[in-house]
């Protein structure tokens, strides 16, 4: 206790004090609160009494300093909860009490002017101050986390937290486990309704997040004894749960005195078959590395590599170096420093030892102390302490500069400030705004939380006892959204399990790309099977829930990982294929002009004279655009090629067959017309032959002109006959229009055929019926052929079909017709003779 003009209260928890529940059927314990020294439960916390000590350096930073309440001193008095509602309510009565008396709701002149109080760290002792504090208006500056409500601001409305919103940390959290891939997460919190509103709100959040749990632990509170050793043996079962699963990433949501019962547990864990946990420890703010008296030999290597969400914290100039002027000396005035003492050095401050070895000595150091028992560091939980000094210090000032405008004597000012009362103080603590010595902003939102950041904490844990935490990233709530995390991943030391290789914590392994993930039944959603990608989808990331088609200009690779940009491609004349076509093409029609030639050469012979010569050229004339025809196919298809492509072809087609199909029924006519009496003889001549083609060529004309009036060819893309091609082709527009065409050729063409076959054996002149039958076989035999293999093969390879099919075809024709005609007309010329003629009719 300090005396001052105005005090400020605190309540820590630093020594440790069980009770056994009051059954009223025995004689209670008459065990002392003041001599906790004898009681059976007794323990002691050394590293709490760093709270003790940043307030009294605030404190004494504030009265060093002119620039704040000038001429007026501060003040603290500084009670322990004992971990323990009852004195929780007993030590917050004593400081509100008239000094040196436990009279509840009692003042006199001499009264204990306490304007403020700071604490706790823990949320049920918070929650038990403000109670009490409530009542008598009071502000209380918690540096623990306290249970949301939606309405604490009307049940608690003096209640101050020293730290931001807890639920920021949720989100830090789920962060985290994304960027480490970890979607397989054990969760322990403690047994209370706080515990229950962190999961209330955590695993909607994990699983927004597509995060699963593999389990749920609840740590028992530390209570009373005998509580305390029943919950231990109703959670041994815990620990071999936690073994079974393959979650290698807690989230820990706990106060320091789950952290301690938790150690129990690990500790007893030892003595049993069951392997040591070697997993990584994601902490909240609220939880600190601390360790009882009675456990500081205690191992702390399992939590090696932990990751804890702390309040931004910095260190204070010259708060080492006040730290290092403790003495046990001080007894007197600090009813703390004894047992801190005597508990981290492990020695004995009395005089009267019967071992003196024992015996402290008053020189040690503090730097000797392992890390989990004292930090030669503030600590968040400190920095919080030291920032609600500096806070209520503030709000005091903006009062002493309210009350200056209107007086001018600082002894009357003094007087004011000391008669303040607590509920007045309130007013300007909410809008306070200041930097303190450090340079952080404090002030509070709307909620009063402390509008600040947290610290990424990595924890290292050595065998000698020492702890050493490098920040290692910040969790920012003001940043922009998908900002708030940033982190030094290279700077992180993992558990020595883990060999410095990034930990996984997974149900399942990963599905590579090429395959995606398969819900198994009765499992959460992070536990499911790999299954290949159907043909023709892929997956290009790890852990895809379905996978995806490609579009239509791109195909799978071999692996299915990745879409690949399809191939352009259509029957070009820089292909061989094309080129083959081509000249094939050509070559027909050079030798057709060649035959043109040679019967227009020898017109008045009689081989040529012989059944109609205007059929002939006729009949050579559309045998050579039937060639030429063939080059429309080829090439890159557009819109004049195919309107041109597939009429062109059946117009001179048909002009073709109805010029045969015209010179067979000019050879059955002049044959029946030579009989006496004959009715067909009127109908010898070129009209007859002459109508027979006109006719059948204006079938297929109209056919053709229907088809470009109704639903002409237009040029198009097959984008999955072929994989890994974009065909470019020419749609038909009317597929029954185009078989329409066909259908009729092929009637020509049969036709032709059956009249040729017929008249191949009548005895005329130079007879062209065998010859033509011979012809029509091969068309007939082409075009039958055509059909199936046009209907089974894709891509450019269709239209070479059909370029073949128009060639061959051609070829038949002309082969079949006129070279038995060139033969005689180039090579047997006496055969081409009137004579002659005569002769073989005879």
């Amino acid at each position: 206790m300090k005396p001052g003009d105005i005090i400020i209260g605190e309540i820590v928890s630093q020594v440790f004090l069980n009770y056994d529940n009051l059954s009223f059927t025995e004689q209670p314990m008459q065990t002392l609160i003041d001599e906790p020294i004898c009681n059976p439960y007794y323990s002691s916390v050394p590293k709490n009494y760093q709270h003790i000590l940043a307030l009294a350096f605030a404190v004494k930073e504030i009265n060093e300093n002119p620039t704040i309440l000038p001429n007026i001193t501060l003040g603290f008095h500084i009670l322990n909860s004992y971990f323990n509602a009852r004195m929780t309510y007993k030590a917050t009565l004593s400081l509100l009490s008239t000094q040196q008396r436990f009279v509840p709701n009692f003042s006199c002149h001499n009264h204990n002017n306490m304007i403020a109080l700071i604490g706790e760290c823990f949320f049920e002792i918070s929650a038990n101050i403000a109670v009490i504090l409530a009542s008598k208006k009071t502000p209380q500056l918690t540096y623990g986390t306290f249970l949301p409500s939606q309405d604490e601001r009307i049940s608690s409305p003096f209640l101050y937290h020293m730290v931001p919103n807890e639920a920021h940390q949720y989100m830090g959290a789920v962060r985290l486990f994304q960027h480490f891939g970890w979607t397989w997460v054990g969760l322990l919190a403690v047994d209370n309704d706080k515990g229950d509103r962190f999961l209330q709100t955590m695993l909607p959040l994990l699983s927004e997040n597509g995060i699963c749990y593999a389990f749920i632990i609840r740590l028992p509170r530390w209570s009373y004894v005998e509580e305390l050793i029943q919950l231990l043996l109703q959670h041994w079962k815990s620990y071999a749960i936690i073994i079974q699963r393959k979650a290698n990433t807690f989230f820990v949501h706990g106060e320091n005195p789950s952290f301690r019962v938790l150690r129990i547990l690990l500790f007893l864990a030892r003595f049993t078959e069951l392997p040591p946990l070697e997993k990584v420890w994601i902490i909240t703010s609220h939880w600190d590395f601390t360790s009882m008296s009675l456990q500081k030999n205690w191992e702390m290597q399992t939590f090696h590599g932990s990751l804890s969400f702390t309040v931004h914290s910095d260190q204070p100039l010259g708060f080492q170096n006040f730290i290092q002027t403790l003495n046990p000396s001080w007894s007197k005035e600090d009813g703390f420093i004894q047992d801190f003492w005597e508990q981290a050095f492990s020695c004995s401050l009395k005089m009267l030892m019967e071992d003196d070895e024992s015996a402290c000595s008053g020189e040690e150091k503090l730097e000797s102390i392992p890390g989990i028992l004292f930090e030669m560091k503030m600590t968040g939980h400190s920095y919080s302490i030291y920032n609600a000094v500096y806070a209520v210090a503030h709000a005091l000032q903006a009062i002493y500069k309210s009350t200056s405008k209107r007086r001018s004597l600082d002894k009357r000012n003094r007087l004011l400030l000391q008669n303040v009362q607590p509920w007045q103080v309130h007013h300007f603590l909410r809008s306070i705004i200041f930097n303190n010595s450090i340079g952080d902003t404090i002030h509070f939102n709307e909620n009063r939380e402390l509008v600040a950041g947290f610290d990424i904490t990595n924890w290292m844990m050595f065998p000698n006892g020492s702890v050493v935490r490098v920040k290692v990233g910040s969790l920012e709530p003001q940043a922009p959204l998908g900002d708030e995390l940033t982190m030094n991943y290279d700077q992180i030391v993992w558990h020595q399990s883990f060999n410095q290789v990034l930990p996984r914590s997974v149900c399942t392994d990963s599905c590579y790309p090429g395959s995606s993930r398969k819900k198994k039944e009765g499992e959460k959603f992070c536990c499911y099977d790999c299954a290949l990608c159907p043909n023709g989808m892929i997956s290009d990331k790890k852990d895809m829930d379905a996978c995806v088609k490609c579009p239509e200009e791109k195909y799978p690779n071999k692996h299915q990982t990745k879409c690949i940009a399809k191939l352009v491609t259509y029957l070009s004349y820089k292909e061989e294929l094309g080129i083959i076509l081509a000249s094939l093409a050509i070559s027909f029609s050079l030798t057709t002009c060649s035959v043109l030639g040679i019967f227009m050469k020898h017109k008045d012979t009689p081989i040529v004279k012989a059944n109609n010569r205007t059929l002939t050229y006729i009949l050579l004339v559309s045998l050579l655009l039937c060639f030429l025809c063939s080059l429309l196919f080829i090439g890159q298809p557009g819109k004049a090629t195919c309107l041109l492509r597939q009429t062109t072809f059946g117009i001179v087609f048909s002009v073709a067959l109805s010029s045969v199909l015209a010179k067979t029924i000019t050879v059955v006519v002049a044959f029946m017309g030579t009989k006496p009496g004959s009715r067909m003889r009127k109908w010898v001549g070129k009209r007859l032959a002459n109508s027979i083609l006109l006719s059948c060529s204006f079938i297929q004309a109209a056919i053709c002109t229907l088809w470009l009036s109704s639903a002409p060819p237009f040029p198009g893309r097959d984008m999955h006959s072929v994989k890994g091609e974009i065909i470019l082709e020419c749609k038909e527009g009317s597929v029954s229009m185009f078989y329409c065409v066909l259908s009729y050729m092929g009637s020509l063409a049969i036709i032709s055929f059956i009249v040729a076959f017929l008249a191949r054996k009548l005895p005329d002149s130079f007879n062209e019926a065998k010859f033509i039958t011979f012809s029509m076989l091969v068309f007939c035999s082409v075009w039958l052929s055509f059909i199936p293999t046009y209907l089974s093969t894709k891509g450019k390879n269709t239209v070479a079909v059909e370029i073949f099919s128009i060639l061959c075809s051609s070829a038949g024709l002309l082969g079949c017709i006129f070279s038995p005609k060139c033969y005689i007309i180039v090579l047997r010329p006496e055969l081409n003779n009137k004579e002659q003629l005569t002769r073989k009719i005879k």
